[in-house]
């Protein structure tokens, strides 16, 4: 299948490892040029530098205000135009509700919430019709997972978030759509599964919930969400996606 993805162009913050990495992959193997961001200008420049010469490195922090300027203008400069943004962030820190500090909301707050809106709205202002722009949130939007307090709170918002942009975007051609990965193998995962007492037992139990008995790839996720970024995918807005291996119940 074409996903139409030839030529088009994308940022993708948070890539240099994880489900942003992987998204932006999938992306270049079908044909799209990227630029991959992450808070490190090594490990960015790495990161393209793997991808190819349609890929390109900066090193962006999505808390600061001048990022989303900068990335969209990078995207015209290097490589002609702009068609979408696939916004991801590290997770913010895990914890219980007496664990987590003032600090560790207020960080999380600037980079994982109010970043992606300032992404989305600079965004927004910039696409034309066929745009889209996309969301990595988290099984969390419907349902708390224990020991991610933080990112129970900070999820469900941009997610509603997302919805009222669909709803104002639509008329202009321009789609808003969102992944909500769950048990996927990355190092984020696989930090998460090893902060308990027996990590091979922990990640057992987990396999044991989710309907087809394993955790994603990140091949998987990224296959996801270049369909989801993708001409393909014309008419979907205003959704979210679960990647989940059928761990979400209901419709």
């Amino acid at each position: 299948m074409d996903l139409g993805l030839k030529d088009r162009v994308y940022v993708v913050t948070g890539a240099t490892r994880g489900l942003g990495n992987a998204a932006a992959r999938e992306l270049v193997a079908d044909g799209a040029k990227v630029v991959v961001t992450g808070r490190d200008e090594q490990r960015a420049q790495a990161a393209a530098a793997e991808l190819g010469p349609n890929a390109v490195g900066l090193a962006v922090d999505n808390a600061d205000p001048s990022a989303a300027e900068r990335l969209i203008a990078a995207a015209r400069e290097r490589f002609g135009g702009f068609d979408g943004v696939l916004i991801s962030v590290g997770g913010p820190a895990p914890g219980f509700v007496a664990d987590n500090t003032d600090e560790q909301w207020q960080s999380a707050f600037e980079s994982v919430f109010l970043g992606a809106v300032r992404l989305a709205r600079a965004a927004a202002a910039e696409l034309e019709a066929g745009g889209v722009i996309g969301f990595v949130l988290s099984a969390s939007v419907h349902e708390p997972l224990p020991g991610l307090t933080i990112s129970n709170g900070l999820r469900p918002g941009l997610a509603g978030f997302a919805k009222s942009l669909a709803d104002e975007l639509g008329p202009r051609g321009i789609r808003v759509v969102g992944l909500l990965p769950s048990r996927i193998d990355t190092d984020r995962v696989r930090e998460l599964d090893a902060m308990s007492a027996d990590p091979e037992a922990t990640r057992a139990a987990n396999e044991s919930r989710i309907p087809l008995r394993r955790y994603g790839t990140p091949q998987e996720f990224g296959r996801a969400a270049a369909f989801f970024l993708s001409p393909a995918a014309s008419y979907l807005t205003g959704v979210m996606l679960p990647v989940d291996g059928g761990m979400r119940h209901g419709f």
